[in-house]
């Protein structure tokens, strides 16, 4: 009875202690391409400021998003399951694979083309420009573009969330990166250790910007994913921070 009991409890603890976490969303339909090259060199940089995939932990499983998908931003971090429909495509399709890919970048659209013939990339069009090795997981290279389904999953990092100070003084121009969970911010708020809590604002991507001076002072940092979790990272930049530092945490979502 004793040891039924300890299980139970157990188990009611895991169920509290995880009952924020993110969830996988159902299966969509879309359509997916590859650029990059075949060791995804030219996918560095890209709309979110992720900059280095390498060095910021992304590396080659990733993809930029069309406009319908990439949510002008709002959509950075967050990860995809994605499988090739081998039902609708056999002749191109690896058949029983899938692939989980980070978004880091915006696949623009080309309205000079048409949606089926070039402008894949266009509204309304759910569609994933994927690094090429990451596509080639799933893709038979010749084919050049394939049906996929896909789901959003939950990110799963190694190690905490990692913030990069960039700008000047009087616009801090904070990078956050290596989030998990959701993968993508709703919302961030800064404090230094002379001022209280203040609201930062999307600059561009992953990249959120405070007007406040904040030299000399250890920075702590609110940031909401876009399922509603909020975590709180306190003190996790110390008074003698410098620009262009990155600093990391281990608490992770």
């Amino acid at each position: 009875m004793a040891k039924t009991c300890i299980i139970l409890l157990s188990a009611i603890c895991y169920l509290f202690v995880h009952s924020d976490a993110f969830t996988a969303s159902g299966w969509t339909r879309a359509h997916a391409t590859f650029y990059g090259g075949s060791d995804a060199s030219g996918t560095m940089g890209g709309a979110c400021g992720y900059g280095n995939l390498y060095a910021t932990g992304y590396k080659t499983r990733t993809a930029a998003l069309s406009t319908a998908l990439f949510n002008e931003g709002g959509a950075c971090g967050q990860c995809y399951k994605i499988i090739c429909d081998y039902k609708a495509d056999p002749r191109w399709c690896r058949k029983g694979v899938s692939v989980t890919i980070t978004a880091t970048n915006f696949c623009p659209p080309n309205f000079a083309q048409p949606n089926d013939a070039g402008g894949w990339c266009n509204p309304p069009l759910q569609h994933f420009d994927m690094a090429q090795p990451a596509w080639e997981k799933i893709g038979i290279y010749a084919g050049g573009i394939i049906p996929v389904i896909y789901q959003r999953v939950p990110c799963k990092k190694k190690h905490g969330v990692r913030f990069t100070i960039n700008g000047r003084d009087y616009f801090e121009l904070v990078l956050i990166t290596n989030v998990g969970g959701a993968g993508s911010i709703q919302s961030v708020k800064i404090k230094g250790s002379k001022i209280d809590w203040q609201p930062m604002s999307r600059n561009w991507g992953a990249n959120w910007q405070s007007n406040s001076y904040l030299d000399g002072q250890s920075m702590s940092f609110m940031v909401t994913t876009s399922d509603g979790v909020t975590k709180t990272f306190m003190d996790v930049v110390p008074a003698n921070w410098g620009f262009g530092q990155t600093f990391s945490s281990p608490l992770q979502f």
